[in-house]
């Protein structure tokens, strides 16, 4: 996995955990969802670099 697609996928992450949180504070549902998706798809994407990594 190259530093870059880490930084990535870290901000992505972040950017998700925020989201959840601001939808929590302002009991906005879809933001909260929106925020726990992203977080999902940054943990999918950090998963397949480190398979890809296993392998070589």
């Amino acid at each position: 996995m190259g530093l870059d697609d880490k930084i990535k996928n870290a901000a992505e992450d972040l950017t998700g955990k925020a989201k959840e949180a601001w939808g929590k504070a302002t009991d906005n549902e879809r933001l909260e969802a929106e925020g726990q998706a992203e977080q999902s798809k940054a943990n999918v994407k950090k998963a397949g670099e480190n398979v890809k990594d296993a392998f070589k």
